[in-house]
Formats: structure tokens, sequence, C-alpha cells
């Protein structure tokens, strides 16, 4: 078996000795671009260059680096529709990304932040406790990672609330879904996380009109996709104080550029794309038991639906 590997970064050592453990029979080839490379089986990439794409037409199926589909995609019409396409499912990022949110959650409900701006201020200040049942959280996408993020949350107590583009059944938490109930989400949820796949309907999908719809001092979390929020209507919705908060880990720019208005709002926490970070070993080994599934004639899972983008 041969596989084709691409990093963006150009680095590759640790991957192919990844693979030599868990595949030792694989010979890994690492693409560049004019290079002159043998028939390969198996691609493994996230952001694929345009000059990468002939490869990709003539290998059995593509594997990608992290959980979502965005990445690709936007060059999926190059892509012959009979090779499957397959992202990770979790590889250690559900408990990354359950430590980040239920520690924004929490800072936000022991009014954390407050007490941080209090601090630099000076001031010794207590403020008045909040009643946990008035501190609903809802999540939007309840997939793999969304789901672990659900469960992390339960034992704290919070009212909890889902979102998703079709009808999800979780057990304690209250379910809502596609378009009609948007509204009811949002306007019942006084922390909303956004854990979406970036698709052309989820983009924006925190816009002024709905972020209105939440309650007054509500909070956003978004760990799913920068394009998930549209910026400018975020920005006055804090200063409104329609929204008390925002614990932003994506950007629809990345690195997000220093004259950026929201380094300058104390209210938006920033952090650099780290609230799920893809854990190589984990990824490797999940990857080599759906290519030896896939080599057997064996369904995979987590193969993307370009029909809905994920």
């Amino acid at each position: 078996m041969r596989i084709l590997l691409y990093r963006a970064d150009g680095n590759t050592a640790p991957w192919i000795k990844d693979f030599a453990d868990f595949m030792p029979e694989a010979e890994l080839v690492v693409w560049r671009e004019g290079a002159d490379l043998p028939p390969c089986d198996y691609a493994v990439l996230w952001t694929p260059p345009q000059a990468m794409l002939a490869e990709l037409a003539r290998v059995k199926a593509i594997f990608l680096t992290g959980a979502g589909a965005d990445a690709i995609m936007k060059y999926s019409h190059a892509i012959p529709p009979h090779i499957p396409i397959v992202r990770l499912n979790d590889a250690g990022m559900g408990i990354q990304m359950a430590e980040y949110v239920t520690h924004a959650v929490l800072r936000y409900f022991r009014r954390l932040d407050e007490y941080e701006s209090q601090a630099r201020a000076g001031a010794w200040l207590q403020l008045e406790a909040r009643d946990k049942a008035d501190f609903s959280v809802g999540v939007m996408g309840v997939g793999a990672l969304g789901s672990h993020v659900i469960e992390a949350l339960k034992p704290f107590g919070f009212p909890l609330r889902a979102w998703s583009r079709s009808p999800k059944s979780l057990a304690g938490v209250e379910s809502f879904h596609g378009e009609d109930g948007l509204g009811g989400f949002l306007g019942s949820s006084r922390v909303v996380v956004c854990m979406l796949p970036l698709t052309e309907e989820t983009v924006h999908i925190l816009n002024r009109t709905n972020m209105m719809k939440m309650p007054q001092g509500a909070y956003i979390i978004n760990v799913g996709r920068g394009a998930h929020i549209s910026e400018p209507d975020l920005l006055p919705l804090i200063k409104s104080g329609q929204i008390a908060g925002a614990t932003l880990d994506v950007f629809r720019n990345e690195p997000l550029p220093a004259q950026h208005p929201f380094w300058q709002e104390p209210r938006i926490t920033i952090t650099p794309h780290i609230s799920a970070l893809t854990l190589r070993r984990e990824s490797v080994e999940q990857m080599v038991g759906k290519m030896r599934q896939h080599a057997r004639g064996e369904d995979i899972a987590d193969v993307i639906n370009r029909t809905k983008g994920y």
C-alpha cells in the first residue's frame, strides 16, 4: 500500500514515523509540486494545493487530518465522486473541546470575566451570584464533538439546549432543529456554543438578526469556524450590551490581523484556534484502521456527504 502525504507546514517526519508504527507495510510518499510521483492508494492531507488535485483524482480515498470538511469542499468538484473523502471522528479532540467550552461557560457563569476586569482596575467587589436555573447553555451542532461537550456540561446542572439541522434526541437536553427551531433555541439560550460544520447554510448563521433573538446579556462561544459569525455585527451588539461577551477561537481570517477591532474589545476573549488540536498519533491510528477496512472492501465511517458539505 502506498500513501500520499501532504503537510502545508512541511513537517512530515513525525507523520511518517507514526504511519510506520501503525502500518509498517505501507510506503509513504510526500507530495511536492512538480515531483514525478508513483501511483498512490490513499492520500492524507488537510487543505490541498491546486497543483495536487490531479494526484487526488487517482487515489482510492482521501483522509483529512481534521474533523471538518470545509477545507477541501471547495475542491470537491475536481475529485471524482467515487473517491470517498473521510474526516476524523474525534481522535482526541472531543476531550479538548469539552475542556475549552466548559472553562468558558464556567468563566461566564461565575462572572470571572467581570472579576478579571475589576482586578485590573484594583477593585474589590463581590458580585451577586447567578442562578444556574437561569443560565441555560445551548450547543449548535451535536455531532461527535458537540455531543462530547454536552456530556461534559451535564454534571454542572445547567439547563441544556441543542440545535441541529435535522431532528436529534439527547437525554436530558431540550432539542431544536431546522430553521423553524432556530429562533426558539436562540431565545432560550443564555450561552450559545457554536460547533457547526461550515456550509453555505451556516455561513453567518450568527448574524445581527439571529443574535438579537438571544436574551439580553447573552454570551457566545465559537469553536466552529470563523465564518459562522458575522464579525461586523458582533462588535456593536457587544457594545450595546445585547451580547455580554464572546469567547472566540476561530476567525474568518487567521491569524487574526493585528488591526482587527476585536483585539481592542475587552469583552471578547481571543484564542488562536487551539480549542481542539489534532492529536497526531490518535489520528494516524484512526486513519490506518479505516484504510485497512477500505482495502478489504468494507464500508467506512465518517465519509463526507458532498451534497450536505459535511
